[in-house]
């Protein structure tokens, strides 16, 4: 819960500190406009990088392969488009990161090593496959009238 609340209070006092500092040195019109030119940008950006992304992960359906460092890069291009729309500076260089593909990649591995990711069956497949216990029964459907 106090990651939440950091977050939830930090980075908009970082934001609004960042763009009174550049707002002062080069203008209230101007950073404006460069919020909203970050915005276009960013949104062109994850245009391209997502249909490359896309393309990539079909060609690997294709092959048989699982498109599993695609669909995590997806992951990253959809948070680095939601930051891109926040207007400041900070959440853009963090949106930024996520769509250039070096420092996407780069994000997603180091993320990778932190969890642990398996994939196979979903429900764990029983008590052969993942030693967990199974509970049988029966049932009946009673429809009331």
């Amino acid at each position: 819960m106090p990651l939440f609340i950091v977050l939830f209070f930090g980075i908009p006092l970082v934001e609004i500190y960042l763009l009174i500092q550049v707002g002062q040195i080069i203008g209230a019109l101007p950073t404006i406009a460069l919020c909203v030119l970050t915005a276009i940008i960013g949104g062109s950006l994850l245009r391209q990088q997502g249909f490359e992304t896309l393309q990539r992960a079909r060609s690997n359906l294709d092959r048989g392969q699982v498109p599993a460092m695609e669909l995590f890069e997806g992951v990253a291009l959809a948070v680095g488009g939601a930051l891109l729309l926040t207007p400041g500076f900070a959440t853009d260089a963090v949106g930024f990161a996520c769509l250039i593909p070096f420092t996407r990649r780069y994000l997603v591995r180091a993320a990778l090593k932190r969890v642990n990711v398996t994939y196979g069956p979903a429900g764990g497949g029983g008590a052969a496959a993942g030693g967990h216990d199974v509970i049988e029964g029966e049932f009946r459907r009673r429809d009331r009238d």
